[in-house]
């Protein structure tokens, strides 16, 4: 079974820090490119930070610049958001998805999708 589980989230205070992680069971994901995405209450999901297959990062979401950063370790067949200098806007369900290769913007690219975890920041 193709399964993609986020771990890592959790409560932290405001100029915290969090490293969410990816994992993939039922297949590599050496072939392809991971998005992290995240909805916030009451708002759409938005993408984050994609990184493909070739380990090339595209950045979604002119909020975190600076701030996160994807990171990929395929012996562990593992994908990592780092995310630093959390503010309290960063308070989302954030969701990993897999699709071939290259990044897209578009959700409805990626076929395989975690169930999410919770990222509260708040004081």
């Amino acid at each position: 079974q193709l399964q993609l589980v986020e771990s890592g989230g959790g409560l932290v205070q405001p100029g915290g820090s969090l490293r969410l992680s990816c994992a993939a069971s039922g297949f590599t994901l050496d072939y392809y490119a991971i998005n992290w995405f995240r909805q916030a209450p009451g708002k759409e999901r938005e993408g984050v930070l994609c990184i493909s297959s070739s380990g090339g990062s595209t950045n979604y979401a002119d909020s975190v610049k600076g701030r996160f950063t994807i990171s990929r370790d395929n012996a562990k067949n593992t994908v990592y958001l780092q995310m630093n200098s959390l503010k309290p806007e960063d308070t989302a369900v954030y969701f990993c998805a897999a699709r071939s290769y290259i990044c897209s913007a578009y959700q409805r690219h990626y076929a395989y999708w975690g169930q999410g975890t919770q990222v509260t920041v708040s004081s």
